[in-house]
């Protein structure tokens, strides 16, 4: 008999409740994935206003100051219980390979899933847009510089940073599933997800309010933001994020629990 792995019976445990709220109440299951990109959009909003003024105060100083207070963001998401698609794709990804549900049925959540994230992200994009930090931006500043990067990356630039993306996404839940502390927790989780945000890798789901609130702030007048610009990003965005999150980090460590072994996590 296989030793039981405490991480992968959360884990069970968590696809088990996703599975529950999808069938028995799918608007519920739709509103938390909504509420899972106001939280992103609210961290995202603060984090470019922080580093706009960062800026100001020296070059690069910017860079950091986004990082850090982007990273918020998840924490808000994890303990707001909200629906984010890059970590379901590590979830529903076990749950199949685990034989917790059937593909149909994890097709079903995480599709539903990144469909209202991306209403979420478009919703409140567009209404963090008009507040007062993100009136009379110039298209010089911090923010529109960072999209225009992300908007005129290359295919395989795009791929190779949402893999990582995801990894250290999942990383930071998967670690925060295994502690007890709350304070440990939320400083984990802060200090983990800087470290994409810092290297400014690529996650789908954080781009549905980034490029919403910059288009929304330029008036539509940045060059790169194009449709085809926007949607070559989110496509590759969304093929490497699962790439890290669900066959990297959620195939690779439930094969590696289902041991003999007594080294399972």
């Amino acid at each position: 008999m296989n030793p039981v792995s405490p991480l992968f019976g959360k884990i069970d445990a968590s696809v088990e409740k996703k599975v529950d709220l999808i069938d028995n109440s799918w608007t519920r299951y739709a509103l938390r994935a909504t509420l899972a990109c106001l939280f992103l959009t609210l961290g995202t909003a603060v984090a470019f206003a922080i580093a706009i003024k960062g800026e100001s105060i020296a070059h690069g100083f910017g860079k950091i100051l986004y990082a850090f207070m982007f990273s918020w963001s998840l924490v808000m998401i994890l303990y707001m219980n909200a629906e984010l698609g890059t970590s379901n794709m590590l979830y529903m990804t076990v749950g199949v390979y685990r034989k917790r549900l059937k593909i149909s049925k994890a097709t079903k959540i995480l599709g539903t899933c990144l469909l209202f994230n991306l209403i979420g992200g478009l919703l409140f994009g567009g209404l963090i847009s008009a507040t007062t930090p993100f009136q009379n931006l110039t298209l010089d500043n911090y923010m529109m510089e960072a999209i225009t990067a992300k908007l005129t990356k290359s295919t395989t630039t795009i791929l190779i940073e949402a893999i990582f993306a995801n990894i250290v996404v999942n990383t930071a839940v998967l670690i925060s599933m295994r502690m007890k502390d709350d304070a440990g927790k939320v400083l984990t989780i802060v200090f983990i997800i800087f470290i994409f945000a810092f290297l400014g890798y690529e996650h789908v789901i954080a781009n549905f309010p980034a490029f919403t609130l910059t288009f929304f702030a330029s008036n539509g007048q940045m060059d790169a933001m194009t449709l085809g610009n926007i949607g070559h990003n989110l496509l590759f965005a969304l093929i490497g994020n699962y790439i890290g999150g669900g066959l990297i980090m959620g195939l690779g460590y439930a094969w590696l629990n289902q041991s003999k072994s007594a080294y399972v996590d």
